[in-house]
């Protein structure tokens, strides 16, 4: 597996939601050119955290048949890692290291995984290069 991008689960909640124009377009670039190009990937845990908050967290929730469209159309066709004691490990590998939550840390272990050469997130920090992955917050002023 060699996707060029990991996308971090805020970015669907962006997209789905519509709540803040210039975010949705730019999610919605990043999600759509990483399905026609299949050049962005995501993980178990994306897909299960986009799902909870999309039927119950999120401001505009969604219906669960909605959701499960998105699923099948969005969200598993990028769901390219799945849980492993490798995957587990090197996440708490990365939590020691950086500092970061577990729930992050494997994140980006799962881009690591991926071979991704960029993971897109808000919730991490921008700009920060980890075994050759930068970090990169989609939302930020350029």
């Amino acid at each position: 597996m060699n996707a060029n991008y990991f996308l971090d689960t805020n970015i669907f909640i962006y997209q789905l939601e519509k709540l803040d124009a210039d975010k949705y377009t730019k999610a919605h670039r990043l999600i759509a050119e990483g399905l026609v190009a299949q050049s962005a990937v995501v993980s178990f845990q994306v897909v299960q955290e986009c799902i909870n908050i999309s039927l119950k967290k999120a401001e505009i929730t969604l219906s669960h048949q909605d959701i499960k469209t998105y699923m099948e159309n969005v969200l598993m066709p990028l769901c390219q890692v799945l849980p492993s004691k490798m995957l587990y490990g090197k996440a708490i590998d990365l939590q020691a290291r950086y500092k970061y939550g577990f729930y992050d840390s494997l994140i980006v272990a799962a881009a690591l995984e991926a071979d991704c050469n960029v993971l897109y997130s808000e919730d991490l920090q921008d700009g920060q290069v980890i075994d050759g992955l930068t970090i990169k917050n989609p939302f930020a002023l350029a």
